[in-house]
């Protein structure tokens, strides 16, 4: 294994990672390791692939000595060997997080989210990284959680709506955002928020998709729109490659409705009531992935019709 002092590609970035272990992440640090970067994972749990070159550091992200410790540290044990002490990386990416509502009680997991996101950003900040890419979530547009049939205020989901959730974990997520503002802010640097979707693995297409199909009112909560966990890996190497935006927000979705037929089509059936504030593509989510397209350059890899048959 190579030294954490250098990247292993030209190009490539010395990058931590919070909560890699989980679901999309065990995911997105191979995408990352394939484009160069190193990573250093920072988790409770190992990661999932003891066959991948990422070293976990089991680290609770409540405490901040930790998370400056860990942001310090060699990114495996070969570092020993060399001369030079370790030294902060050039991205943190944080995922880390209760992953969703009961899980445990709502002021745990709001406590620990706020808490956690708040000390990863100070000490990096503090510490001179430049680049830093924190999950926030779809459940911030305010219906994944609400109690009973709630309704979005208009179509589609933009980066600009007012987001407006009643549950403890999006509210979490909201702070989060707010946070990375003002640390953006105060040492301006970049901390782009990715407003993650649906996170679906590859095994899932054939499991879940026939669902989502026959019954599409039961997607309403995730808007009818998903991440592929692979695609989340070259938003999160897009946001590593495209720098000077500051505090951006962006929707973390694929193109496409999760529906058969046209999303106009849908929506003037099932929702005529929500307004539409822009005309949308022929398939596009309503959870909209323009920004990420149109800013960092996205492209659409694992579209959900290459993996389910109709």
């Amino acid at each position: 294994m190579e030294d954490n002092t250098i990247p292993t590609a030209p190009g490539g970035k010395r990058i931590v990672f919070t909560g890699g272990s989980g679901k999309a992440g065990r995911h997105v640090i191979p995408y990352l390791l394939a484009q160069g970067h190193k990573v250093l994972n920072l988790d409770l749990m190992p990661f999932p692939d003891p066959s991948a070159d990422v070293y976990t550091l089991k680290c609770d992200l409540t405490q901040s000595g930790q998370v400056f410790n860990a942001l310090t540290s060699h990114f495996n044990m070969s570092g020993y060997l060399n001369d030079g002490l370790p030294q902060p990386p050039d991205v943190v990416i944080h995922f880390a997080a209760y992953a969703r509502n009961m899980l445990v009680p709502d002021n745990e997991c709001f406590q620990g989210n706020v808490a956690s996101t708040y000390n990863v950003i100070e000490a990096a900040c503090k510490l001179g990284v430049r680049k830093i890419i924190i999950a926030s979530s779809e459940t911030t547009y305010g219906v994944c959680f609400a109690q009973g049939d709630a309704n979005y205020h208009s179509f589609p989901l933009e980066e600009d709506y007012d987001v407006d959730p009643e549950d403890s974990y999006a509210l979490s997520k909201i702070c989060g955002e707010r946070t990375a503002r003002t640390f953006a802010r105060r040492y301006d640097v970049d901390i782009y928020a990715l407003r993650i979707g649906n996170v679906i693995e590859p095994h899932e297409y054939e499991r879940d998709f026939p669902g989502y199909l026959s019954a599409p009112r039961t997607r309403k909560r995730n808007a009818w729109s998903y991440i592929d966990a692979r695609d989340l890996g070259q938003m999160c190497d897009l946001a590593i490659k495209k720098s000077g935006l500051g505090f951006q927000v962006f929707n973390a979705t694929n193109d496409t409705i999760t529906v058969h037929g046209t999303t106009k089509d849908f929506l003037a059936k099932e929702y005529p009531e929500i307004k539409i504030t822009r005309e949308m593509g022929e398939y596009e989510a309503p959870l909209s992935n323009r920004k990420m397209r149109e800013v960092l350059g996205y492209k659409d890899v694992h579209g959900w019709r290459k993996y389910v048959k109709s």
